[in-house]
This record gives structure tokens, sequence and C-alpha cells, in this order.
């Protein structure tokens, strides 16, 4: 790829946004507006690599998506979660896991562009990641169950 952020940079980047906002409580287009502004953003890349570069036109909409539509469906995508979590409180669940598989449901669900396994596999890279390999299998047995049930209500549609 020519430039730019990829789109796997991109999708860490919204998880970390998707993240924050569970502290901040910011509205959606705040937390992507205070993060990326220009004068802040070059101080995260020492935190982290992703920052090292700005996302381009193409990320920053996807960024501004996936990170609104999360926080306008949190509950579904809560609920969802939760369904598949066989055994689990969602409130044990990591805020930064629970970030991850949100973003994964909302992209099966709302964006056309991600195929499902891109969107089961990249979950399943952040958690491992970030959380351990233990969370990346526990993300892929959820999302492969959440996305099982969507494969097989379209069959039966």
């Amino acid at each position: 790829m020519v430039g730019g952020m990829t789109r796997a940079n991109a999708r860490e980047l919204a998880v970390h946004l998707i993240y924050s906002r569970e502290f901040t409580g910011e509205e959606p287009e705040q937390v992507v507006a205070t993060r990326l502004n220009k004068e802040y953003y070059p101080a995260l890349s020492a935190e982290n690599e992703i920052y090292s570069e700005r996302p381009n036109s193409a990320q920053l909409k996807y960024i501004d998506t996936v990170v609104a539509g999360v926080a306008n469906r949190v509950d579904e995508l809560n609920d969802e979660i939760s369904r598949y979590a066989i055994g689990w409180d969602i409130s044990r669940i990591s805020r930064l896991t629970r970030a991850i598989m949100q973003l994964a449901i909302f992209e099966i669900l709302y964006v056309e562009d991600v195929p499902t396994g891109v969107a089961v596999s990249e979950a399943v890279r952040l958690a491992k990641k970030y959380d351990g390999d233990d969370t990346g299998s526990f993300v892929n047995g959820i999302l492969g169950s959440f996305a099982r049930a969507q494969i097989k209500e379209v069959e039966e549609a």
C-alpha cells in the first residue's frame, strides 16, 4: 500500500478511540477530533506505533463511521456479545476486549466493505496483541458463533 495508514491500523486506532470513550464519555465526534488533532496526534506515537502515521481521508471516514456507529449502538452490540459469551457476565470482559468485539460486530452488521472473516480475524489479532492468546481464542469463539448465526439468518430469510 502506498502511503497512508492501512485499514488494519485504522481499525486498531478505532479500537483505541472506542475504548477511550468508555472512560471519557465524550461524544464520538469529539473523541475522534481530539485524538486525531494534528498537534496532539504526533505525541501519541510514543505510546503506540500505530500513531506514527496519520490516517488518510478514506481511513478517517472509516474511523468516523465505526467510532460513531459503535457509540450509537453500544447497547445492541453488548447484547450480541452477551448472547454469545455463554457463561460470562459482560462486565467481566475487559473494556478493551469488549471494544474490539463491539467493533467487529458493528463491522459485520453495518460496514459493507468489511468481509465477516476479516472482521473476525482482525478482532482476534487485536485481542491477542493487547490481551494475550487466551483472549484471542475467547474472542474467536464469541465472534465465530455470532458470525455463524448471521449466516444462518440470511439463509433462512
